[in-house]
């Protein structure tokens, strides 16, 4: 499915927020367990800027996915890492569209020199591995029942891909 990829603008924050929100409430991609408002959404917008993007992807003018490149860690030499997000819409699941924004994501991290990105998956989630794998993501741990939602204990991969 041909998808459009472009930075993320203020006024796509309701339907960001709605692609997250669903997972909040019924899957374990996300250990968050209570809906995110829209301010806070607008305070995490906010708190990226050029160095760590946001993106959506369109589909015939609607966003049905988006990504985003977050700080690793608040510690100065951490700055060359990055860690990234992709959220597609529910209904949008297996047609291409995680993996054009993943795609995207690393592009736009190679072109900010950074050196490595990290993704924390739950283990559970085997789309997402794959599609981080099938771009050369590596599994370089795995955290044993660190979450806990839905009653059950939940386990943490984590894959990472060095920028070269």
């Amino acid at each position: 499915m041909a998808c459009t990829i472009r930075l993320a603008r203020g006024g796509d924050l309701a339907p960001i927020n709605d692609i997250y929100n669903y997972f909040v409430l019924h899957s374990t991609c996300t250990y968050q367990e209570e809906p995110e408002s829209l301010e806070s959404r607008r305070a995490w917008f906010d708190r990226h800027g050029p160095t760590h993007p946001i993106t959506v992807a369109e589909l015939h003018g609607r966003v049905v996915g988006w990504g985003a490149l977050s700080p690793f860690h608040a510690r100065s030499a951490y700055r060359f890492t990055v860690e990234n997000s992709v959220y597609v819409d529910h209904q949008h699941h297996r047609s291409g569209i995680g993996d054009s924004v993943l795609a995207d994501l690393i592009v736009r991290a190679r072109a900010l020199n950074y050196r490595t990105i990290v993704a924390g998956i739950d283990a559970s989630q085997e789309a997402s591995i794959a599609i981080h794998a099938k771009h050369g993501f590596l599994k370089v741990g795995h955290l044993v029942e660190v979450g806990y939602k839905f009653d059950g204990w939940l386990d943490v991969v984590y894959m990472q891909l060095m920028v070269p």
